[in-house]
């Protein structure tokens, strides 16, 4: 598996930051991991086809996360895209099926797609089973960033390699269950020590979950302004002595 940091922002518009989504290749294929403003064109940048996009996973709902759906399924519906795609899938927690239905609703009919295309599914945050999507598979934990909100753990099919990406996220003790021994830990680092902001992870916050869960690596995203004006990695190794690596957008990290 390979990641590709697509976004490393948040919704403050940066020069060289997009907003937060993640490619990881898996064997060969790319799944998606949020779909911020401007992802699509993040992906042409990266070189990945947006018709090849199978699975798309969203943690929660903001905007900064979410708004390139539009885009997406605008884009999708176009005769010469609709040619070459075949049926993908939307996963998030409780909230996806309203969410698409009414920007289908409030753009119509620009983002109504032929019977069969997308396919949806809404997990329970608090279910622990692991779930099987053809190479690889899934659990989740709640965060408590808003309702519903969740962090995912993703594992090659077979027992290969792993990589638990955070979404939006305050320290708990759920997302260190989630994490125990991965090889990757992708983490939010939204605002740096002395400005905190509830249910957003400071580096050092982020480097704590990293130790305590005993990752191989640790990566760190989604960085606000306020964050971007410190030393991230020096604020990050104050908790954690592992392998670092401070997110930057078309970042490409080998797992």
């Amino acid at each position: 598996m390979d990641v590709i940091i697509l976004g490393s922002g948040t919704a403050m518009p940066l020069n060289d930051r997009a907003s937060p989504s993640i490619a990881l290749i898996i064997q060969g294929k790319p799944v998606l991991f949020e779909m911020g403003p401007g992802a699509l064109r993040q992906m042409v940048k990266a070189g990945i086809d947006f018709k090849r996009i199978k699975h798309i996973f969203l943690t929660h709902y903001h905007p900064d996360h979410t708004a390139d759906l539009i885009h997406f399924l605008f884009a999708t519906r176009n005769p010469s895209a609709l040619k070459e795609r075949t049926p993908f899938w939307l996963i998030g927690p409780h909230g996806l099926k309203r969410l698409i239905g009414d920007l289908q609703r409030a753009y119509a009919p620009w983002l109504t797609l032929p019977p069969g295309i997308m396919r949806m599914e809404e997990l329970t945050p608090d279910q622990k089973a692991w779930k099987d999507w053809g190479g690889f598979k899934i659990t989740w934990r709640p965060t408590g960033h808003t309702p519903g909100s969740i962090a995912y753990r993703v594992e090659e099919t077979g027992g290969g390699r792993s990589v638990v990406y955070t979404g939006d996220t305050g320290f708990c003790g759920e997302l260190v269950e989630l994490a125990r021994g991965a090889n990757l830990l992708i983490a939010e680092a939204a605002f740096p020590e002395g400005k905190e902001v509830e249910d957003h992870l400071t580096p050092s916050q982020a480097g704590r979950i990293a130790a305590l869960a005993k990752v191989d690596k640790l990566l760190l995203t989604h960085f606000y302004p306020e964050c971007l004006s410190g030393d991230i990695g020096a604020q990050c190794r104050k908790t954690y002595d592992g392998e670092l690596v401070v997110g930057r957008d078309l970042l490409h990290v080998q797992i």
